[in-house]
């Protein structure tokens, strides 16, 4: 589904870096894994702060893309076809994991994130957007599946490895493409690794 959406020459979410990742860039330190990075918009970003990123997808369409987009911008950036089901990052490696909108099952968030958490180095970050369960009733983005969807209590429970720094639900205006596009229901979380 991912190599045919992200098929064409136009970038489907933009190119221009998530809003909540842009205002707490300064709190992340490399490198930096960046979950379903697609198309590359928030890897490069970061990239062209200085930091050094390693993006996985599961398209490699999108993440061709994402090396276009880092040429372009006069970055380069580390890219790995991964399926997420199965990827296990390096322990104690990362100073920050990004998450922008990897709405992923609850069986596979149940195996992937104790060793995302096991991944950063201690002290380092998890900063990370998605959809809240409120999503559901709006026509703007996200999954239309409940389990796919996210929550402080999901977070709470989910990431018992990280302290919280910012954990938050909220409305937003979102203008990510034509597939995020319009008030959004929103959870954001900033945690860091406490052993």
């Amino acid at each position: 589904m991912w190599n045919e959406r992200y098929g064409t020459s136009e970038y489907v979410y933009g190119t221009e870096p998530n809003t909540f990742l842009v205002a707490h860039a300064k709190d992340l330190a490399g490198p930096v894994l960046s979950l379903a990075e697609g198309e590359g918009r928030n890897g490069v970003y970061l990239a062209t702060l200085g930091l050094e990123v390693h993006g996985v997808d599961g398209s490699s369409v999108g993440l061709a893309k994402a090396q276009d987009l880092a040429r372009a911008r006069g970055v380069s950036i580390r890219t790995e076809v991964a399926d997420l089901g199965s990827f296990v990052p390096e322990e104690d490696h990362y100073g920050s994991v990004i998450s922008i909108w990897a709405h992923l099952p609850g069986a596979l968030r149940a195996r992937l994130y104790p060793h995302v958490v096991r991944s950063l180095r201690p002290g380092g970050v998890l900063l990370l957007e998605a959809y809240t369960e409120a999503q559901l009733a709006r026509d703007t983005g996200g999954p239309k599946d409940l389990d796919m969807l996210m929550s402080e209590d999901k977070i709470r429970r989910e990431l018992p490895g990280l302290e919280p720094i910012l954990l938050r639900e909220l409305e937003r205006e979102v203008d990510e493409g034509p597939h995020h596009a319009g008030i959004g229901s929103v959870v954001q979380f900033i945690g860091r690794r406490i052993e």
